[in-house]
């Protein structure tokens, strides 16, 4: 009996244990947590197919990138204007036409098929250009004198330009892509999959440097001096290799279904606030919102959050308005999606609209950073680039000088900067994010007078010794690349930390487009003032200061000085205006920061009120 007792007294604890575990483990369990049973297909099984993909892609496109400038100068003949427009023309349709793939893989395609897609449609374009290095018809004969080059046919500048496009439409399709179909291999729902994809990011930051280090370094030497047919030969068999490599790994791969554009959601709400635009707004909750529950679907690996309502651009809440019962149907739901929006829709586009003003920023601070890709280039192209009697300096890799100036200045900043700023103060001393964007817009005005100032120098020298090649080494040119380098850590990292920060988890795409978008902008605005420069500055039969295959009959540093005042002017609108938009938070200025919403569908939201701290105008990095 003794023993009885005790063993009933025994399984009496143990029950009680368990029961107190089962307490514990429905405490510390989340709705994030609450996921179905791994998929056996995605993660690392998956992610080193994706990544040897992206290694050889980025590879082949880097190696083209870097020398595209040399190579339409040398072997097409085009003057310093022409080969302006045709760069930031190609890398401005490049970075816009990531809109239209980012759109197709949300819509229709999935990311998988856009980057199958964008793969053979850049390896189509890289075997165009190819094509053109080896077929002499396919180019003009080789300049002998600079002042009488023989320039391109029509129909050879056609074929090139089908080859450009093609790359374009190429890279339009990966880059939106690539990064979200590996972040896709995991499932950010629960503790395991969210640290796996931060193991992610680190991997393809890796893989991508590597192959931009070979990119700029082996096969851009290869193609300046040793041939560009081979230089050419190597990217393309790289893409063919991407390709293959990405197919081998096509039943590894976890596929999510299309689950529609946030482009189309943003169409909508501005078509509906159109149509209710004699509907008035007030600040007074006296409006009935269309503001249904969130449905997460299954296989999203992250939760939607649900935004609070705003008063920010109220014009836009007219989207979400029910001005009339019947807009509804029997289910509750919009009769026309493109009348009536949820407030989550309006919402969504609030976050984007907030970031315009910076992204105007951008737009100045990136115009001042292309010049280095194409004039900067042209610049070494006319200096001594000789280092010994054997050896001569490639003009692509001008832009290691610049990677290496951000490197240094990340590992200064968190390895030294850092912890000295935390020992001597006793806490986190980071830069913020209006500092680090004003830092760069400077840094990039002082990158156009350096330009400027060694640009004259270099003509002078030229013109005083009567040669094509002026006798200054091509060293004096690395101040303005480290400057570049340096702009691109300071402003480009921080404004695209911010376009991610204003955004929430659903709409990370949105992020990198808007910030390819600047870069596009910046192409084309840069090609247009190009333009413009040439045509005031060609009246009464004098030399323009842009144009030709010779720089030192142009005035190139008067341009640098001109980008130089719009950098000035730029600074003066970001201190004066959009820097009121770099806010603490992570949707915006005043905003409160949400959990997801409750899983029962209930719209109640665990929300905090900013601090006055937070309200501040300071962003911390």
């Amino acid at each position: 009996m003794q023993c009885g007792s005790r063993e009933s007294e025994q399984q009496g604890k143990n029950r009680e244990k368990e029961k107190e575990g089962e307490m514990e483990n429905e405490n510390d369990s989340s709705p994030l947590e609450q996921v179905p049973p791994p998929n056996p297909k995605g993660g690392w099984r998956a992610i080193k197919y994706i990544l040897g993909n992206e290694s050889f892609e980025k590879l082949a496109s880097m190696s083209l990138i870097a020398n595209i400038t040399v190579y339409l100068s040398t072997r097409y003949n085009l003057s310093g204007i022409f080969v302006v427009n045709v760069v930031n023309i190609w890398n401005g349709t490049s970075n816009v036409v990531t809109l239209a793939g980012a759109f197709v893989s949300d819509a229709y395609l999935g990311r998988f098929s856009t980057l199958l897609v964008g793969s053979m449609s850049s390896l189509l374009g890289m075997g165009a250009m190819t094509l053109t290095a080896s077929i002499d018809k396919l180019r003009p004969s080789t300049c002998k004198e600079p002042q009488h080059c023989p320039q391109p046919q029509p129909w050879q500048l056609v074929f090139l330009y089908i080859a450009l496009l093609l790359l374009s439409l190429g890279a339009g399709c990966i880059r939106p892509c690539n990064i979200a179909f590996g972040a896709d291999q995991f499932d950010t729902r629960t503790v395991k999959g969210r640290a796996q994809l931060q193991s992610f990011f680190n991997w393809w930051y890796f893989s991508f440097t590597l192959a931009l280090v070979v990119a700029l370094t082996g096969v851009v030497y290869i193609q300046t001096n040793i041939s560009w047919v081979i230089g050419f030969v190597i990217p393309t068999a790289c893409l063919a290799s991407s390709i293959t490599i990405f197919l081998v790994g096509r039943h590894t791969y976890i596929y999510l279904k299309p689950q529609g554009s946030i482009f189309m959601d943003i169409a909508k709400v501005i078509t509906a606030a159109c149509r209710k635009s004699r509907v008035k707004v007030s600040l007074a909750s006296e409006h009935s919102f269309y503001d249904p529950p969130l449905n997460n679907a299954s296989d999203q690996s992250y939760t939607i959050l649900k935004l609070p309502h705003t008063n920010r651009f109220r014009f836009l809440d007219r989207a979400a308005i029910i001005t009339n019962p019947n807009e509804l149907d029997n289910q509750g739901k919009p009769r026309s999606s493109w009348r009536l929006c949820s407030l989550q829709q309006v919402e969504q586009l609030k976050c984007l609209v907030a970031i315009l003003p910076v992204w105007v920023t951008a737009i100045g601070t990136f115009m001042c950073m292309d010049q280095h890709n194409t004039f900067g280039v042209l610049q070494i192209l006319q200096t001594d680039r000789s280092i010994g009697p054997h050896f001569k300096f490639a003009p692509g890799w001008m832009n290691i000088i610049a990677m290496l100036a951000l490197a240094t200045w990340i590992f200064i900043y968190e390895q030294i900067y850092l912890p000295l700023a935390q020992r001597m103060s006793g806490r986190d001393e980071r830069l913020t994010m209006q500092q680090r964007i004003n830092t760069g817009i400077v840094l990039s005005i002082l990158s156009m007078l350096v330009s400027g100032i060694v640009e004259e120098h270099r003509r002078k020298t030229a013109l005083k010794h009567g040669s094509f090649i002026s006798p200054v080494s091509f060293g004096l040119l690395l101040p303005q690349f480290v400057l570049s380098g340096l702009t691109e850590a300071f402003a480009a990292v921080s404004i695209m930390e911010f376009f991610t920060m204003q955004m929430p988890e659903s709409m990370r795409t949105i992020a990198g487009a808007v910030f390819f978008l600047s870069l596009s902008v910046s192409s084309y605005l840069g090609s247009l003032i190009v333009n413009i420069v040439h045509k005031a500055t060609q009246k009464k039969g004098e030399t323009p200061w842009l144009g030709g295959h010779d720089l030192n009959k142009n005035k190139l540093d008067y341009y640098y000085y001109i980008i130089a005042g719009l950098g000035v002017v730029n600074l003066a609108y970001f201190n004066f205006f959009a820097r009121h938009y770099v806010t603490v938070g992570r949707f915006g200025k005043g905003r409160r920061e949400m959990q997801p919403e409750n899983p029962s569908g209930s719209r109640d939201l665990v929300e905090r009120e900013s601090t006055d701290e937070e309200k501040g105008l300071g962003t911390h990095a």
